[in-house]
């Protein structure tokens, strides 16, 4: 694995969806780290033009229970809208419910000792591709 192998592991849960997946995002973080990650990220769901009628599409199909409180809370994290665009809000939302997945989310990831901070980039990784050419690049 890759954690076995000291690479830095990071988790990314997204999207958040609310009554859908968000009641999983502790049981989501405990797994990740169990299975040696050792950072985490979150995203709300987003809900940009086109994708938002065939997510209540979906959402009717396979959560009929649940649709319109889903649908009202996504409303609620977003200022009364499907999505908004702001940059800093779209990733999260804003709004109580916002404040209290954030809150769950980075105490379950404490919990494990989960790092805020990207792990440095290993630029050694990489090379450049060699050309097929026989003759060198100058540069």
């Amino acid at each position: 694995t890759l954690a076995g192998a000291g690479v830095p592991v990071r988790v990314n849960l997204a999207p958040v969806i609310p009554f859908i997946n968000e009641p999983e995002i502790e049981s989501i973080i405990d797994a990740a780290a169990d299975a040696g990650a050792r950072s985490a990220h979150y995203t709300v769901v987003r809900l940009p033009w086109e994708v938002s009628p065939l997510f209540e599409e979906w959402l009717g199909a396979h959560f009929p229970d649940r649709a319109q409180r889903v649908m009202n809370r996504i409303r609620e994290m977003r200022g009364g809208k499907n999505y908004d665009a702001k940059f800093g809000q779209r990733m999260t939302g804003e709004g109580t419910w916002a404040r209290l997945i954030e809150q769950r989310f980075r105490r379950a990831s404490a919990r494990h000792g989960f790092s805020d901070a990207w792990p440095a980039l290993r630029v050694d990784l990489f090379a450049p591709p060699r050309s097929a050419r026989p003759q060198l690049d100058l540069f």
